[in-house]
């Protein structure tokens, strides 16, 4: 299917109420959805049916049969999708932010990219960061738990 009548499709969706549409052209179909998620980018996703085996990220604490975690939930800001964790903007850019550093609600926190689109991850708590629960370019899960605020 051509790139040109996706991002027409993407362009329809945006600009009306519905949440989902599936477009089917010969052999070719395209899938797009629209979820309400607490991120500044729009969390479209565009989807088409291409099989590829599943691979399941490692945390680094599984790696080192360490517990997960345990994260009060009040206090943890969990990933709204999944994709690979960025810290930073750009690869020389300094991080969001650091350990120790004092966040409002609202403020970025990190940028995770899902299908190659960078979705700014706010948070959604005011407070300090305590901890930094995953590693730039690691690979994460929805409702992942990356950072912990206090």
């Amino acid at each position: 299917m051509d790139i040109r009548k996706i991002k027409k499709l993407i362009e329809l969706l945006e600009s009306s109420t519905l949440t989902e549409l599936e477009i089917h052209e010969g052999e070719e179909s395209v899938k797009l959805s629209r979820t309400m998620q607490h991120v500044t980018a729009a969390p479209l996703q565009v989807a088409q049916q291409i099989t590829a085996p599943a691979i399941a990220p490692v945390s680094p604490a599984a790696e080192k049969n360490e517990p997960v975690a345990s994260v009060d939930d009040a206090h943890s800001q969990r990933s709204p999708m999944v994709g690979t964790f960025y810290s930073a903007s750009s690869p020389d850019a300094e991080p969001f932010v650091k350990v120790g550093q004092k966040v409002k609600e609202g403020d970025t926190l990190c940028v995770v990219e899902a299908m190659k689109m960078f979705n700014q991850i706010e948070s959604e708590f005011s407070g300090t960061v305590t901890k930094i629960l995953v590693e730039n370019g690691q690979p994460i899960e929805f409702d992942e738990p990356l950072f912990v605020i206090s």
